[in-house]
């Protein structure tokens, strides 16, 4: 990613996060240690949880720019 936004640089460390997460949960740290399966659920982790913070985000920009544009009269 080539300059990544305010809202991307978050995503990507609350996906990393996740991933981080997960791979508590099993016990690993060594990533070829990992079979296919967890290798599969690691991505999955790290993916949906920049997602979904990057829409949880873009949901607060937008409920911000939408109070803003309330108070114009035009």
């Amino acid at each position: 990613m080539i300059d990544p936004t305010p809202n991307e640089k978050v995503a990507m460390e609350h996906g990393g996060q996740m991933g981080g997460e997960y791979l508590e949960s099993i016990g690993k740290t060594d990533m070829l240690s990992l079979t296919p399966q967890e290798w599969n659920t690691f991505i999955e982790c790290v993916v949906t949880g920049y997602c979904d913070c990057l829409r949880e985000l873009a949901s607060t920009d937008r409920n911000r720019l939408d109070a803003m544009r309330e108070g114009v009269p035009f």
